[in-house]
């Protein structure tokens, strides 16, 4: 999934200009080694542990997710690699991260979709205790994900799914099913393990088309009035 991801975001930040971009949450991924803007930032709610010490050096800021230390319409880009599903506040984020970007700047999303053979799994794991994945992540659907936006004025760009493969960790398992990875991406590409969604932040406003030229009064044509004709006939008018 971290390949896949990693892949992903490459091609969708490489052509994202800027000043300034920052990824919150999961260093284990670094969503802008592909972006070319002059500062990047990568944050997190806490410094990993000790077993974790590369992904301590690629930190710069440690923060709380629901306040983000930046100013208003300063960002150019914001990366929320899985922070959402696993956040008790995803809303909160959100509304922190459409304050810190700029008009027309971009957030991408990386999450995990319920409709999927690791959301079956995590459903399952809640019931027979064995846990595939973490168990206080709550799994956000594409579609909910995008109504969320739609609040906030964002605009979806575009979007991906990927990681087929059933949820295991076996590598001879992984090497049996890789065939699906292809077939899932052509047939039903809706059940992806993961998904990664792009927006746009919207701002509607005036459109200046140029200057505005005073129209001139039309000028008054001075148009002779007809007298009255009289005629005298026979000494009376």
């Amino acid at each position: 999934m971290r390949d896949w991801e990693q892949a992903r975001l490459d091609v969708l930040t490489a052509d994202i200009f800027g000043y300034k971009a920052v990824q919150i949450g999961m260093p284990q991924i670094d969503a802008l080694r592909a972006n070319r803007m002059q500062h990047r930032w990568m944050s997190d709610m806490r410094l990993p542990d000790e077993a974790c010490d590369d992904f301590a050096k690629s930190l710069t800021l440690v923060h709380d997710y629901c306040d983000l230390p930046f100013a208003t319409q300063s960002m150019d880009l914001v990366v929320l690699p899985h922070v959402l599903e696993f956040a008790a506040e995803p809303h909160q984020i959100l509304r922190e991260v459409n304050r810190v970007l700029i008009p027309e700047g971009q957030v991408i999303i990386c999450g995990f979709n319920p409709a999927s053979l690791w959301g079956m799994r995590q459903m399952l794991g809640r019931v027979t205790g064995a846990h595939f994945m973490p168990v206080n992540g709550e799994f956000i659907g594409l579609h909910r994900m995008k109504d969320w936006l739609k609040l906030l004025g964002m605009e979806t760009n575009r979007g991906h799914f990927g990681c087929y493969l059933p949820p295991c960790t076996s590598k001879n398992t992984f090497s049996r099913y890789a065939f699906l990875e292809k077939m899932g991406d052509r047939w039903w590409p809706f059940l992806g393990g993961a998904y990664i969604v792009q927006a746009i932040k919207r701002v509607r406003g005036m459109t200046l088309i140029g200057p505005i030229r005073a129209r001139s009064k039309p000028h008054a044509i001075n148009i002779p009035v007809a007298g009255k004709n009289i005629h005298h006939k026979n000494g009376q008018s």
